[in-house]
């Protein structure tokens, strides 16, 4: 259960290091409660099922390449954590391990840490569990307008051995962070250093409240040709930031703010052809990760469900990835899908007359 707002003011009071932040928040989401969301907006979206799919599921092929790995299936476990505790290099040593073991990516959370506490490293040192695996390295954009540069990018690349680098936006979590850095301007031409000098690919995302067509049109200028659009809907991180904050009703008040993760997909159609998207934001099985390749995505980014699993084993997290993975290929079957061709990007497969 979460702690009362009283117990919260003690256990996460402000301007504490980074690394018990992340233990907070670990400890918060967790907890759950009303941190998801669980807004279901994937649920408003109706597909054509085949009664007559003329496929055999046994034949089912949900393999896509991403990035320049081969992915079992479109999942990558999303940014979460990392840090110098036990508990945060155990949960990406798990993650690690189960993403190589069952053909899937996996992103960090922010490396920011490794600046102030070289202790971290371990937490992400993580090539040797995942040594085929796509693994992503990570970092907040707004601190290009602090104190970090390239050179902390291409150190943060260095020691997760990355295959690529995010660059998170997340302007509502620093807002009502009681901590937060909110100098979010001039960050377009920063951004474009890092993609053109950078030897890794740069995804840009966003942490939960979605992308518009008008951070496209940045984007893009800026040279991105991969954006994960992180839309509303799950893990609502002005609500995680409620909780350690003695002034909670800010936080509360944005908790649903954003753009619906389907609705952010939808947003993007003119852009399917420049971009390559990840939809995150409130995925949470193998029929929501359908519904967001049929809308125009190429990977799905999950991360709450894998949080508790990987607090416990690298066992527990594949037994979650397995389950997901039969659900996508099921999904699949169901709309005569056989390869992935067959579903990206087939709004042909949506009920129009259900899908407002």
């Amino acid at each position: 259960m979460l702690l009362s707002r009283e117990e919260n003011a003690i256990k996460f009071c402000p301007m504490k290091p980074i690394n018990q932040r992340k233990l907070d928040h670990i400890n918060i989401v967790s907890a759950g409660g009303d941190i998801d969301r669980q807004k279901h907006y994937f649920d408003r979206i109706h597909l054509t099922h085949r009664a007559l799919p003329e496929i055999n599921l046994a034949e089912v092929n949900p393999t896509v390449q991403f990035m320049g790995k081969d992915l079992s299936f479109p999942l990558l476990i999303s940014s979460m954590t990392g840090g110098a505790d036990a508990e945060l290099v155990k949960i990406n040593q798990n993650l690690a391990i189960a993403a190589e073991a069952e053909g899937v990516g996996f992103a960090v959370g922010s490396q920011r840490v490794l600046r102030s506490d070289d202790a971290a490293r371990e937490s992400f040192e993580l090539r040797k569990y995942a040594p085929q695996a796509l693994l992503l390295a990570n970092l907040g954009a707004v601190q290009l307008n602090y104190d970090m540069g390239f050179a902390d990018c291409e150190a943060v690349v260095d020691v997760l051995e990355a295959d690529g680098l995010y660059i998170h936006l997340n302007p509502l979590q620093e807002a009502v962070q009681p901590e937060g850095d909110t100098d979010f301007s001039n960050l377009r031409g920063k951004i474009a250093t890092i993609v053109q000098t950078l030897k890794q690919p740069v995804i840009v995302k966003e942490v939960g409240a979605g992308v518009s067509p008008e951070d496209v049109e940045h984007l893009l200028a800026a040279g991105v040709k991969y954006i994960d659009i992180a839309g509303c809907g799950g893990t609502s991180w002005s609500r995680v930031e409620s909780h350690r904050s003695d002034d909670p009703g800010l936080g509360e008040l944005f908790s649903d703010w954003g753009i619906p993760t389907p609705l952010a997909l939808c947003l993007m159609k003119p852009y399917r052809q420049e971009v390559k998207m990840i939809a995150s934001g409130g995925v949470r099985s193998g029929i929501d990760m359908a519904k967001s390749i049929i809308l125009g995505a190429t990977v799905c980014g999950v991360a709450r469900p894998f949080l508790n699993p990987a607090r416990e084993s690298s066992d527990a997290v594949r037994q979650v990835i397995q389950r997901v993975k039969r659900e996508f290929t099921t999904a699949m079957f169901l709309l005569g899908a056989e390869r992935m061709d067959d579903l990206k990007d087939n709004e042909g497969l949506i009920l129009d007359e259900y899908w407002h």
